[in-house]
């Protein structure tokens, strides 16, 4: 098994959902291949679309994931799809390069410029110890090593408090020992209580710690806010830890979800079950009518999760 890189776009040429698959041609069957069974990391380029001239993409490692298998595309000739499981956003998406620092040694040439051609690669192979620092720079806020920064005048969010796992962590675990580092951080990844901790920032930061109903803002002397994450999908159905697949909602908004009282449309329109809800939820909206929505098209909530909230568990 190796870890690898996999790039997708915001909008992608291929048949890519990287909750749930990768869709890749021949060219790139041993390298993911050799993935099965192994965590990758997902890469952003610059290019949005598979227009030659398209920009706005980030160019940054954005998620990380779990290859379950590979499996051929039933109408494609020569392609196939790597089934996706464990996703998890980074809570700060990583540059391919830091100041004079890139994660992946493949991308800098001997004279320290960009390697471009390294990048045609849309697979490429990824070893364990620039994963693990990768993996660390994503989730910094979530091990306690750095604050999650917002937009001013907003102030930074403090590292979450150590935990229990992050103090044994600090006083016992070695980052000199490789195979040591890699099981801890495996360890981590498929947790439920740091991918809770993990999606819930994501979300926070996409839709800036505000109610996507209400627009309530509320954030506390410690930078920490009100805002809950809410999976639209629930992770007991089987929904991804994916800011596509979540809304942050203020507490009481967050529990009439969940229940179904209220659900939204593929135009983000909000949907109100009938007869089950108190006159006093149009104070809390006041006029909205529709999702307050992240400013990133490709982090707003995504029609097949947003379906089967309506289809699953709305009551209206």
């Amino acid at each position: 098994m190796t870890k690898a890189v996999l790039t997708t776009k915001v909008t992608p040429v291929y048949d890519d959902l990287p909750e749930v698959r990768y869709h890749f041609p021949r060219t790139y069957l041993n390298q993911v291949g050799r993935a099965v069974g192994d965590w990758i990391v997902y890469y952003e380029p610059r290019r949005s679309t598979g227009e030659l001239g398209s920009s706005g993409g980030r160019q940054v490692y954005f998620a990380t994931a779990r290859v379950e298998r590979i499996y051929p595309d039933p109408v494609l000739a020569d392609h196939f799809y790597a089934e996706i499981t464990n996703y998890l956003p980074f809570t700060r998406p990583v540059p391919f390069k830091e100041g004079t620092h890139y994660h992946e040694a493949l991308l800098e040439k001997a004279d320290g410029s960009t390697n471009k051609g390294a990048f045609g690669r849309a697979v490429r192979d990824l070893p364990d110890a620039e994963y693990d620092l990768i993996w660390q720079a994503g989730f910094g806020h979530i091990i306690g090593m750095e604050e999650r920064s917002r937009e001013a005048p907003d102030v930074p969010e403090e590292p979450m408090r150590p935990s229990a796992w992050v103090a044994e962590e600090r006083m016992d675990f070695r980052y000199d020992v490789p195979m040591e580092q890699d099981r801890r951080i495996i360890e981590q990844l498929v947790s439920r209580p740091f991918r809770d901790r993990a999606f819930s920032a994501a979300v926070k930061s996409a839709y800036h710690d505000t109610c996507a109903m209400t627009g309530l803002k509320i954030i506390n002397g410690g930078g920490r806010s009100e805002v809950q994450a809410a999976h639209i999908r629930p992770v007991e159905h089987r929904g991804p830890d994916s800011v596509r697949n979540g809304i942050a909602l203020s507490g009481t908004m967050h529990w009439m979800f969940d229940r179904g009282l209220i659900s939204v449309e593929d135009d983000y329109s909000l949907l109100l079950a009938k007869d089950r809800l108190p006159d006093t939820v149009g104070r809390l909206l006041g006029d909205n009518t529709s999702l307050i929505l992240p400013d990133r098209l490709e982090m707003r909530p995504h029609p097949k999760f947003l379906d089967y909230h309506r289809l699953a568990v709305f009551k209206g």
